[in-house]
C-alpha cells in the first residue's frame, strides 16, 4: 500500500514539474495586460487626444490664412446717357468680373485668454495621464486579483487531488480487509462514499480553475492561446512602515493628484473667463487681384487691380449683457467645489488607508497562524494514518483527520491570498502599486 501511495505522489510531482514549464509569472501577466488590455488601450487614446489639444495648432497663437475667389458674368440691356447729352442703348451687353485674394488674420492680444487656455490644456493633458494611470492601476489590481485566484484554485485543486488519492488508497485497503475477512462491507461502502464526495469536490474545483484562467485571459486581452499555470509562490513586497506609507499616499495617490489638477484647471478657467473684460487687438492683411471686363456703356473697357492691404482692428466688448460676469462667478464656484471635494476625499482616503493597513496586518497575522495550524494538522494526520494502518483508529477518525488536514490547507491558501490582495489594495491606495516589481 505504501508503494502505491508513493507512486501516486511521484506521478503528482512529475505532473507538477511538467506544468511548471508553462508557468505564467505575475510580471509576464502584467506586461501582457499593459500591451493588450482594451481599457488601457482606450485610456492611452485619450492621452493622445489630450496631447493633440496642447499642440501649437490648437492654441490660437497661429494666424488664420484664407483664400477666396469669384467670377461674375452679366448680360444686360443698358441705356446710358452721357454728360454731352448723347444716349447709348445696348441690348444684351456683356460684362464680367473676376477676383481672388489671400487674407490673413492674427490676434495680437486677446486679454491673455490664449495664454490661460494653453495652460489649462496642459493641465488637462496631465490630468488625462493621471486618468490613464488610474486605469492602469485598476487593471493591474484586477489582473492580480484574478491571477491569485487562479493560483489559489490551483493549490486547492492539488490539495483536493491529494485528498482523493488518499481516499482511493483507503478504499483499496478497505477492499483488501473485506476480502480477507478482516472488516465488514460497511468499511468499503464508507470509503466509496468518501471517494465520491472527494471526486465531486475535485471536479468542481478543476472547473472553477478553468473558468478563472479564462477570466485572467480576458483581462490580458484574450491573447493566451496555450495552457498556462499561475505561480503559487507569494512574496510580500511592502517594506515601509505605516507613517512612511501614509506620507507616500499624500503625494502619490492618483485620486488626490487628479483633484489637484482639477483645482488648477478651475483656476485657469477663472483667468480665461476674465480675459473677456479686456480688449482684443487684431492684425489683418490681404493680397488681392481684381479684373473687370465692362460693357460698351462704361468709360473703361477693362480694369485690373492688384494690391496688398493691411490694418489693425481693436474691439472691446464693454458690456455683453452680463454673460462674462456670470461665467467668472460660476468658475469661482466650481473652484470652491473642487477644493471642498479635495477636503472630503482626503478624509475618505485616510480612512480607507487606515482600514487597508489594519486589514493587511490582520490577514498577514491570520496567514502566519494558518501556516502553523497546517503543520499541526499534518502531524495529526500522519500519526492518525499510521495508527489507521495498524488498526488502532477507526475509518471515521481517519476521515476526520483527513478532512482536518484538507480544511487546514484550504484555509491556509485562502489566508495567503487574502493577505496578498490586502497588500495590493494598500499599495494602490498609497500610490505605490506601479512602483513595485512583482
Amino acid at each position: 500500500m505504501n508503494i502505491k501511495y508513493s507512486i501516486s505522489v511521484i506521478f503528482i510531482l512529475i505532473a507538477s514539474l511538467v506544468k511548471a514549464q508553462d508557468v505564467l509569472t505575475t510580471q509576464e501577466a502584467i506586461e501582457i495586460a499593459l500591451e493588450n488590455n482594451y481599457g488601457i488601450k482606450i485610456a492611452n487614446k485619450n492621452v493622445e487626444i489630450a496631447e493633440n489639444n496642447t499642440n501649437v495648432l490648437n492654441t490660437g497663437y497661429l494666424p488664420t490664412v484664407t483664400a477666396s475667389g469669384g467670377a461674375t458674368y452679366n448680360i444686360d440691356n443698358t441705356e446710358a446717357e452721357f454728360s454731352d447729352g448723347s444716349v447709348t442703348t445696348l441690348e444684351g451687353a456683356e460684362s464680367s468680373r473676376y477676383n481672388t485674394s489671400i487674407n490673413l488674420n492674427y490676434t495680437l492680444f486677446d486679454g491673455l485668454g490664449r495664454r490661460y487656455n494653453y495652460k489649462r490644456l496642459k493641465e488637462e493633458e496631465q490630468l488625462s495621464e493621471l486618468q490613464a494611470r488610474e486605469t492602469i492601476e485598476n487593471t493591474i489590481l484586477q489582473l492580480l486579483s484574478v491571477y491569485y485566484n487562479v493560483a489559489q484554485l490551483s493549490e486547492n485543486t492539488l490539495a483536493l487531488e491529494q485528498t482523493l488519492n488518499i481516499s482511493k488508497d483507503r478504499l483499496t485497503r478497505a477492499q483488501y480487509q473485506f476480502d480477507y475477512g478482516q472488516s465488514t462491507k460497511l468499511g468499503v461502502l464508507n470509503a466509496q462514499v468518501d471517494i465520491n464526495n472527494d471526486s465531486i469536490n475535485y471536479i468542481n474545483a478543476n472547473q472553477q480553475l478553468k473558468n478563472s484562467k479564462r477570466d485572467l485571459n480576458v483581462v490580458m486581452g484574450n491573447v493566451m492561446n496555450s495552457q498556462f499555470d499561475a505561480d503559487t509562490l507569494v512574496t510580500f513586497k511592502l517594506q515601509l512602515n505605516k507613517d512612511q506609507l501614509l506620507e507616500q499616499m499624500k503625494s502619490n495617490n492618483v485620486t488626490l493628484l487628479q483633484l489637484e489638477k482639477n483645482i488648477l484647471i478651475s483656476e485657469y478657467d477663472i483667468k480665461f473667463n476674465k480675459a473677456a473684460y479686456l480688449p482684443t487687438l487684431g492684425l489683418t492683411g490681404s493680397y488681392g487681384w481684381n479684373k473687370n471686363n465692362n460693357n460698351a456703356a462704361s468709360f473703361l473697357a477693362v480694369s485690373t487691380n492688384t494690391g496688398l492691404s493691411g490694418g489693425l482692428n481693436l474691439s472691446w466688448n464693454l458690456f455683453d449683457g452680463g454673460s462674462a460676469i456670470t461665467r467668472v462667478k460660476n468658475a469661482k464656484i466650481n473652484l470652491e467645489t473642487q477644493q471642498l471635494q479635495k477636503d472630503q476625499i482626503i478624509i475618505d482616503i485616510e480612512r480607507n488607508f487606515n482600514n487597508a493597513w489594519d486589514d493587511y496586518q490582520n490577514k498577514l497575522t491570520i496567514y502566519r497562524v494558518q501556516e502553523e495550524n497546517i503543520i499541526t494538522s499534518k502531524n495529526n494526520f500522519d500519526r492518525t494514518q499510521e495508527k489507521f494502518k495498524l488498526g488502532q483508529v477507526t475509518s471515521i477518525e481517519f476521515r476526520q483527520a483527513q478532512l482536518n488536514l484538507l480544511n487546514a490547507e484550504l484555509s491556509k491558501n485562502q489566508a495567503k491570498y487574502d493577505a496578498k490582495l490586502a497588500e495590493l489594495t494598500l499599495l494602490q491606495i498609497s500610490g505605490e502599486l506601479l512602483n513595485v516589481q512583482f
